[in-house]
């Protein structure tokens, strides 16, 4: 009696220990893929407020996103029956980074974005703006020296030895007198924390000039505040929840469209992808297959697509036989003059 129960219990120990193997191979084991599919497509007007902007809007600007997912053996054998996957190399998605650092970046390229699209429209609507720089944030290590210190990617740089660092700038003058391995004082916002380091100087090679001189070994750029003259038209961004630069063009038409009279939307659906400069010309985005199935999902009439994404977008398109009408652009000026050309719904 004794003998089988301890049989029994080895039996039961050994599923355990079969079924644990199992779970982490299929959900833990970490893989060198990720998979990329359709992402969101979000209505942009709960993300971006105008000070007394008009908010009529009865149709929808929509930002589309992609979705992308480091792999587990099930994602990938799921990803095998989904049309809309791709399966990718995360060494080449991440180009050497971290993923805080490539979600960092990430994070810059977003504010980046932002800020081009609130000057795009400004400039469209004839608003006058200046550029107030606001902190640096880190994005990116270096491996080679690696930083000398507790400091992170994501980190906002608040000040250098008690001197409010707004830009880069300002930084280079606190550091210009300074010798590798020297010690500074560094007030960080981490995480929404204000936390003080103390980070030591490393060699860093000036690719300007050739020469070796004292720096972070951090990769950096500076946030900025677009500030209009009149402050009746400042504009807030709210929580965007994604990354990445290629919602600028949509973000420029929904402020726009808030900070001049009228609805540009007319009653449609209008989605879309690009990234936008202050001048207001779209430039290519990735994924753009990805979006033009979740623009669909969402039932939008119209998609405005970069020019040099616009084959893949419509081999796309045609596949999924979708009706959404995609319209290439090069200027947020294109995208104006087609909505221009909407009856009303």
């Amino acid at each position: 009696m004794s003998d089988m129960r301890r049989k029994s219990g080895m039996r039961t120990t050994l599923y355990i220990a079969v079924l644990a193997i199992m779970v982490y191979v299929l959900v833990y084991m970490p893989t060198p893929y990720i998979i990329t599919q359709p992402g969101s497509a979000e209505a942009v007007k709960p993300m971006v407020q105008v000070k007394n902007g008009d908010e009529k809007e009865e149709g929808e600007f929509l930002m589309t996103t992609v979705s992308a997912s480091y792999a587990n053996l099930s994602l990938l054998f799921l990803s095998v029956f989904n049309d809309h996957a791709e399966i990718g190399k995360k060494a080449e998605r991440l180009q050497g980074k971290s993923k805080d650092e490539y979600s960092a970046e990430q994070v810059f390229y977003m504010s980046d974005s932002q800020s081009s699209a609130m000057e795009a429209a400004y400039e469209q609507a004839g608003i006058a703006y200046s550029i107030v720089p606001e902190h640096i944030f880190v994005f990116g290590l270096s491996k080679d020296p690696a930083p000398q210190g507790d400091i992170q990617a994501g980190d906002k740089i608040l000040s250098v030895n008690g001197v409010p660092t707004p830009d880069h700038t300002v930084l280079s003058k606190e550091l210009q007198d300074k010798e590798v391995g020297d010690t500074i004082e560094m007030q960080l916002n981490r995480n929404g924390e204000t936390i003080t380091r103390e980070v030591t100087l490393v060699p860093i090679k000036d690719t300007n000039t050739g020469k070796t001189r004292a720096g972070l070994g951090v990769m950096i750029g500076t946030i900025q505040k677009v500030k209009p003259e009149d402050p009746a038209h400042q504009i807030e961004f709210k929580d965007t929840r994604v990354g990445g630069p290629s919602a600028g063009l949509m973000f420029t038409l929904e402020i726009y469209n808030q900070l001049t009279p009228g609805d540009l939307t007319k009653g449609h659906i209008i989605a879309g992808t690009g990234t936008i400069t202050k001048e207001g010309i779209v430039g290519p985005i990735g994924g753009v297959v990805h979006k033009i199935v979740a623009a669909d999902r969402k039932n939008a009439e119209i998609f405005f697509v970069p020019r040099d994404n616009y084959e893949d977008a419509k081999k796309k398109a045609d596949s999924i036989k979708t009706e959404m009408k995609l319209v290439p652009v090069d200027t947020v000026e294109d995208a104006l003059e087609y909505i221009d050309t909407l009856s009303e719904k």
